[in-house]
């Protein structure tokens, strides 16, 4: 399992590289087209709905709704997406007593999968056509890499209060403190080297932070849902890591966000 997971981490992490830094936005908006229509295939299986006739007309939504976003650059899909957020924390915070709202209910989760996914494309795409774009689509990542890494090391050494105990029995509230400082170090890294004032600093890092602690969110819905289902994986297309949403799920809230909270900040 280990030799897979790296085999697969050193084809993979070089493609996204790759595609973050050497693609035109047009292209990169593509690539990541991509990624969302194969994350969309394994949402419908995730939801129990897997025949031919649901998923084609269903990844076409995301082809149309990406298409129609790239002409509009509409920015209210992220205040959407934040909303969506606010109603995933409750459903986490309630489960299992929120799965009588939603388990089953195939067509409320696929409108759900759409909001899951299309403000995160919309996010990072938005964010690479920007000054430096590039850098700012890695650095989105990166939250969401310091997050996992630091709840991982401090859940591990001083993780004693579950954070959702019903959803994911291995996540702390120690370890969600541990990433939200992992993330704020980051933060004042890069701030005290991009920011060109002291209130832009001041909102990278706290936008950075509150980033950190949404990205949980996104893991925590991908776990409740796959839990409702009674499944441990979204797929198998990347030996060793999973399924294509397995390794987003946490971008899928950091995306829209922090893209909300950069476009708020100009």
């Amino acid at each position: 399992m280990l030799k897979q997971r790296i085999i697969t981490a050193l084809v993979l992490i070089p493609m996204v590289m790759g595609a973050i830094f050497f693609l035109p936005s047009n292209y990169f908006s593509i690539f990541m087209g991509f990624v969302v229509v194969a994350a969309a295939w394994e949402w419908t299986a995730l939801i129990g709905k897997e025949s031919l006739s649901f998923r084609i007309p269903y990844l076409l939504i995301f082809v149309f709704a990406m298409y129609s976003i790239d002409a509009s650059q509409p920015s209210w899909i992220w205040l959407l997406a934040a909303l969506w957020w606010g109603l995933a924390l409750a459903w986490v915070i309630d489960y299992p007593n929120s799965s009588s709202h939603w388990a089953g209910n195939s067509m409320l989760l696929a409108a759900v999968g759409v909001i899951l996914l299309i403000p995160a494309w919309h996010g990072l795409v938005f964010l690479h056509g920007q000054p430096q774009g590039s850098g700012w689509v890695l650095y989105v990542m990166v939250i969401v890499w310091s997050a996992d890494s630091g709840a991982y090391f401090v859940g591990r050494r001083y993780g004693a209060n579950k954070l959702a105990p019903n959803v994911s029995p291995g996540k702390s509230i120690e370890g969600l403190l541990g990433g939200a400082a992992a993330t704020l170090l980051v933060g004042l890294g890069v701030a005290y080297f991009v920011a060109d004032s002291f209130y832009n600093g001041v909102a990278l890092v706290c936008l950075t932070v509150l980033v950190s602690f949404i990205s949980v969110l996104g893991d925590l819905v991908e776990s409740m849902v796959k839990r409702a289902r009674g499944v441990k994986d979204s797929g198998n297309i990347l030996p060793g890591h999973g399924g294509i949403l397995d390794r987003i799920d946490s971008l899928t809230a950091a995306s829209p966000i922090y893209a909300l909270g950069w476009y708020l900040s100009q």
